[in-house]
């Protein structure tokens, strides 16, 4: 019988010893399963970090584009008003300008015409054409026949 012993005890040992060996093969695929689960959540946590530091870099960059955009915008604003008040000091310069030649120019022809009224008073009065003695004593010519000068 012994042989009956020791085949019952060499089952009972293989049993036991393939019991063992599935505990260990399952604690091993237990941490295997936690092994690919920290792995997995590892490379979550790292696609996480790197999604959430391109967010915050491309933010960024918005940012500094606004402000960009915006110190631009201000420039070419005040750009603007300095050159529609170099427009409005010129129009006014011209005006100014526009103005004192029309009197320079109204004196310029105020002048001709007494000019003139005097050259045509003076041929009047030379013919003997002069309607009165006024005339001829304004222009300072005598009378022709008499050959001398009124008013000297």
């Amino acid at each position: 019988m012994a042989s009956q012993k020791q085949s019952y005890g060499a089952g009972e040992a293989k049993g036991q010893a393939e019991e063992k060996a599935g505990q260990m093969m399952g604690s091993i695929g237990e941490r295997a399963q936690e092994g690919r689960d920290k792995a997995q959540d590892t490379t979550q946590a790292t696609r996480d970090k790197t999604s959430e530091t391109g967010q915050a870099a491309k933010d960024k960059t918005q940012g500094a584009t606004y402000q960009v955009k915006d110190k631009a915008a201000e420039k070419a604003e005040a750009a603007k008003q300095r050159a529609e008040e170099a427009a409005r000091k010129a129009r006014e310069t011209a005006e100014h300008g526009k103005e004192k030649t029309s009197g320079v120019l109204q004196q310029t022809g105020e002048q001709m015409k007494h000019m003139a009224q005097g050259a045509a008073d003076a041929v009047k009065s030379t013919f003997g054409l002069a309607k009165n003695d006024e005339e001829k004593v304004e222009t300072g010519l005598s009378d022709k026949k008499a050959g001398t000068r009124t008013g000297t």
